[in-house]
């Protein structure tokens, strides 16, 4: 079992934050699908298996933070940061196109403000990953 200690017991209880929230995204990724169509940036090839295959790697990402071992949570850090990179331009297009989807507040702020926390949910899955 993991020891939070060294890190400090709030690196730990962000750890499972993080992994819930991806294990919340993955599975409505793969539950509801649909809801993702309309942020997906024209011009992507096979919009729908980009949906749940992104949700595939949420979950699968979201319980590699939750294993003991510290090589697989790197791993699944590593494989995390690089799926929110590759959702990036889909955050993009929903704040410039001004897309409302369903489950998210409709004020256009809210969708630039999601692009601003980017960064930083990287970082932090950057930093609960690590040793």
């Amino acid at each position: 079992m993991d020891q939070p200690l060294p890190y400090g017991k709030g690196r730990f209880i962000f750890r499972l934050l993080l992994a819930a929230i991806f294990l919340f995204a993955g599975t409505v990724h793969l539950v509801e699908p649909s809801l993702f169509l309309p942020i997906m940036p024209p011009g992507i090839p096979w919009p729908m298996a980009c949906i749940l295959i992104s949700g595939v790697f949420e979950l699968m990402g979201g319980a590699g933070l939750l294993v003991p071992s510290a090589a697989l949570r790197k791993l699944a850090g590593i494989g995390l940061i690089l799926l929110l990179i590759a959702v990036f331009p889909a955050n993009i297009y929903m704040a410039a196109a001004h897309i409302q989807v369903h489950g998210i507040p409709p004020q256009p702020w809210m969708a630039w403000a999601r692009l601003a926390l980017q960064p930083i949910l990287i970082g932090a899955v950057w930093w609960v990953s690590r040793r």
